[in-house]
This record gives structure tokens, sequence and C-alpha cells, in this order.
């Protein structure tokens, strides 16, 4: 089969042919170089309606000197998410080309042909994919016949993120190459200056060791936010500091998290492959962190070439071969391009892999050689298990990442390993269950814990225990605190009762614990208590089979004891997710 590719969401005009039988790729690409300052809609389309015809006849010209007049099996285009104007001008393109080949058309969702070409490139069964992109950054994972949105950003795309900061310093676009390389011109810099033992750094000056800037770091959950972090960098400019050393804090802190994020979806579902994808992810810093990140995880890890990285039209040709040999096609009445589409809203017909999800497929194969308490290695520390049955402790060590910029791993190791003794404490006293704490050690980022619960809540989540957290929640709330991080990884349960049916009671439930308090903090914002429901609420829709009747049963669990002004909000919170 070959399949005629076109993309045209935003910026980049480009059309690919792609020969799944020689698994080759032809691409033919014209992007859009504003003048000045971001994308202007009105300019793209512009560049949309001059380019795409020609990088269509460039590609459609070589496929039919090497395969005949009938080179064309398909047509695929993109079909959403991305600017509207430009998508309306791929899609007409696409419709018209199919209609003169008289071959089928297919609409393909750019974002999950991101995370499409990475599984096929890299030979991965069932990873884990992070988009970074200009206009978006989430983690997909396949479950239940859909990528599922595992963690995404609350506001801005990263790649939009860092064009806020240098359209601010003039920058032209697109400012993400600027970065980097502003970025490595500081890093060496720093290195030089301190190699003579006159900078801040560390034991050989490299730039490693160097001050990093004090910008916001934004993760709750999988989710995060950058619109924080660009505004700060921009004062930053207008009150003097150097370009190129903010761009070097900038990249550190904005990886960083991306990075992070990753790590906890990898201990989310227990998968151990991820791939990266999106056009940011050609910045050699954030591939360098993901890379170090997985091998310290014992995971596999994959970048496709830059070429299928920014916006491609063989990404979309790829996929569209997979989804025309599974018969998923659409007739033309029915192909209008859509904006806001969605990853999560594409039917993935074209596999049959197991769920990503802890337990199930792949991930229960391996998480059968864990013991159970090995299991409970997280995103950010390690879990030993001390004493005997009567007198269990857990020993919990935030272990340094080397990933991350020293500077900035030390103060989030420390201040979260503060925050979890000071509000898992806290907690308790407001009624919400909890291990006890026995000891702090702040120059380790030690905690020595009570030993609670039997296993994770992942592993017996029932409309039961779902109630139960949503009980918690709401006290927690109460007491004005959050927790910041209530995924089913956070959450602990005890075996049921002991009854039997023959004592003529039913067994009590489990006794569930809210446990790992790093990343919250105290407030009495309705906004922040929103955030926690929806963090745990992500995490139900990534990993259950049928998640509705569970969050029904959490969201009257917190309706019994909480605000419903916080229910109200969680509406507004889950919408903000990017094209919703």
């Amino acid at each position: 089969m070959r399949v005629l590719g076109i993309e045209g969401t935003a910026w980049c005009a480009s059309a690919a042919l792609y020969d799944a039988e020689a698994d080759s790729v032809l691409i033919e690409s014209d992007p859009y170089e504003p003048d000045s300052g971001g994308i202007h809609p009105r300019e793209a389309a512009e560049h949309m309606s001059e380019a795409i015809p020609e990088v269509v006849d460039s590609v459609l010209t070589a496929a039919e000197e090497r395969h005949g007049p009938d080179a064309v099996d398909a047509v695929a285009f993109s079909r959403g998410p991305g600017l509207g104007p430009c998508l309306r001008i791929v899609g007409t393109a696409a419709r018209s080309l199919a209609g003169t080949l008289g071959v089928p058309l297919v609409g393909v969702n750019h974002m999950v042909a991101h995370l499409e070409i990475g599984r096929h490139r890299s030979g991965f069964d069932n990873p884990v994919c992070l988009n970074a992109s200009g206009a978006n950054a989430h983690l997909l994972g396949y479950h239940d016949g859909r990528y599922r949105v595992l963690g995404e950003t609350m506001d801005a795309g990263v790649g939009n993120a860092i064009d806020k900061f240098t359209r601010h310093v003039g920058w032209s676009h697109p400012g993400g190459p600027k970065v980097e390389s502003a970025a490595a011109e500081f890093a060496t810099g720093a290195g030089e200056v301190g190699s003579e033992g006159e900078g801040a750094g560390g034991e050989e000056g490299s730039a490693a060791e160097t001050d990093l800037l004090d910008l916001p770091y934004v993760v709750k959950g999988m989710d995060f936010s950058f619109s924080g972090i660009s505004s700060a960098a921009n004062d930053a400019a207008d009150s003097g500091v150097p370009v190129e050393e903010i761009c070097f804090s900038l990249q550190e802190h904005v990886f960083a998290m991306l990075t992070e994020v990753s790590e906890r979806a990898l201990s989310l579902t227990g998968a151990d492959e991820l791939v990266l994808g999106g056009g940011v992810a050609q910045n050699d810093r954030l591939r360098e962190m993901l890379a170090t990140m997985c091998e310290a995880r014992g995971a596999d890890f994959h970048a496709p070439e830059p070429r299928f990285l920014r916006d491609n039209a063989g990404m979309i040709a790829v996929l569209g071969a997979k989804m025309a040999a599974a018969g998923d096609t659409v007739p033309i009445a029915e192909s209008a391009v859509d904006p806001s589409f969605r990853p999560d809203q594409v039917p993935v017909t074209w596999r049959d892999g197991e769920s990503v999800a802890r337990g199930r497929g792949g991930a229960e194969s391996r998480s059968a050689a864990r013991d159970a308490e090995a299991d409970r290695r997280g995103a950010e520390a390690t879990v030993t298990v001390e004493g005997t049955d009567g007198d269990r402790r857990v020993v919990k060590r935030r272990v340094p990442k080397s990933y991350r910029h020293p500077e900035l791993d030390r103060t989030i190791r420390r201040d979260r390993t503060v925050a979890e003794a000071r509000l898992t404490s806290e907690a308790r006293r407001a009624g919400v269950s909890t291990p006890l704490v026995y000891d702090v050690d702040l120059a380790e980022a030690t905690l020595t814990l009570q030993h609670v619960g039997e296993r994770d809540l992942a592993a017996a989540l029932d409309e039961g225990t779902a109630e139960a957290v949503g009980r918690h929640l709401a006290r927690l709330h109460g007491a004005e605190m959050v927790h910041g991080d209530p995924t089913t990884r956070n959450v602990r349960v005890s075996k049921r009762g002991e009854r039997t049916e023959r004592d003529g009671r039913s067994s009590p439930p489990p006794e569930t614990y809210l446990i790992d308090f790093g990343l919250g903090y105290h407030t009495g914002h309705v906004e922040d208590h929103a955030m926690d429901l929806h963090v745990f609420e992500g995490s139900i829709r990534a990993t259950a089979t049928d998640p509705e009747p569970l969050i029904s049963a959490f969201e009257s669990g917190y309706e019994a004891v909480g605000d419903e002004a916080v229910l109200a909000r969680l509406r507004d919170v889950a919408d903000r997710g990017r094209y919703r």
C-alpha cells in the first residue's frame, strides 16, 4: 500500500508518500516563517494555499515516476487539531485529490500521528508517548481502544511558552532553536569561567553547577503549567538578566518538568517504553534528560529522526496507511476538519495491543517479577520496608535525579520532603487516614513512616475505595490543604475484614490511606481543590476499563463531606486541557 499524506495544521505545508511494503517515506515540506512575532493565522493560511499545491505536486510527480499512474492507494490528511483556516485548505486539497484519483480518504489526528510515528520507528509495542509540540504538550498511553491522556499542559503548549519569551526579547519565530543555542552558549561560557575558579560552579567548574534563576516549577500529578515560567522569564529579561542565562534556566526548568511527568506516567502505568514526539523534541537537552531518566529506570527510550519530529506529512502518511489497512476511511461528506480534535477522541482501529495500564498485558508480565514492595518504587523515591509485621516501617528516600540541574534537584528534593512530613501529619490530625511520620532526615531527603495498607489502590480499585478517596480529599480540603498528586498509586489499601457470610455480617470495607504528600501545600482556594479532583479522576480514566462508575462514586464520596463549589469548579478545570 502507498499513501499520500498531506500536513498543514499551523505552519508547515508538507506532503509525503509512504510505501508500506518498502517502509520508505518521501517528504516535501515548505514551512511558513513569519517576518516578526509568532504565527499569524491569516498569513499561515495564505502560505498554505500557495504551498500545499506545490508540495503535493512534487510528491505526486515523484510517485508516478516511480510507480506509474496508480501510484497512490489512499490519501491521508491532518484533520486536526490546528488552525482552522489552515486545516480547511488541507482538507479541501485532500478531498479533491482523493476524488480525482478515485482512492479512499483518511482523516488523521495530528497528535496521534506524532505518537504513532514514534511507535513505528522504534518498534515498541506499547509505549507511553510524550508529545512536546508548539501548541501542545501531553502524555498519551493506549488503553481499551483509545489513546488516553495521562497528563497535559493546563495552559500553553511547551513550544508556545518558549516562543512567548523569545517574542518578548525580539527574536523571530521559531524561538526554540534560538533558546537552545543561547543556552548552550551560556553553558559553555559558564564552564570556562568555572574552570578558572571564578564561577559559581561545582567540582569541575561545569555549567551544571552554575546558579539557576528561580523560575516557577509547576507539576500537579502528571499535569503541568507553563504560563508562570514564561512570565517570570520575561520579567527577568526586563530586569536586565542576560538573555543567555535566562535561556539556560528556562530550558532546565521546562524540560525537567516534562521529564518528571514522563517518569510519573511510567510509574503509574508500569510501562517500560517511552517515545518522544513533536517539534520541541528536536531539542538535544530534552532528549538527553529523557534518555537519562529512562536509563535510570531501566526503561527503553526512542526519539525519531528530526524529519519525523517537526510537523511533517510523513507521519500523516504512515498512520494513514495503518488506518486504511484497517478499513478506517472517511466519506468525503463526513470529512470536515476539527481544530479541537483531541487524541483521546480517536478510536484506535489499527492495533489490538494490550493496555499500557499497570496490571494489564505487558505491564502485568513485568510487574509479576517484582515483589510487592519493590513495586512501590515511584517516580521520585525508593521505598524499603523494615521491621516485623507488628512494627513495619517504610523508609522513603527521594533519590537524586541526574537529569535535573543539581541546584534544582536539591531544592525539589528538600522542599518535597519537608512538605510530605508536615502535610502527612497535619492531614492525619484533620481526620484523613495517613501514615504516622517517625523521622525526617532533610540532608538525605529521607522519611521514615508507618507502613500502611497491603497494596496500591491501582490494584484494588472499586466503587467503595473510590468513594473513600473522595471523602479523604474532602476532609483534606476542608482543612485548607491539597494533596497535589492524588493518583491510584498514592493511595494504599488494606485487606478486607475477615467476616464471612456465616457470621451473618458483610465484610467491612478495606481501609484506605493517602500517602506521598510531596506535591501538597496549604490553600483554601477552590481552584486548587478542584485540581486535586482532576488529577485523581485523570488517573482513573487512564487506567480503568470502566472509569465512569468509579468517578461517580468518587464524586459522591466527596460531595458527602466536601464543598459542592469544588465539584462545580472541577468541570471548568477539566475543560482547560488543550483543545477541549
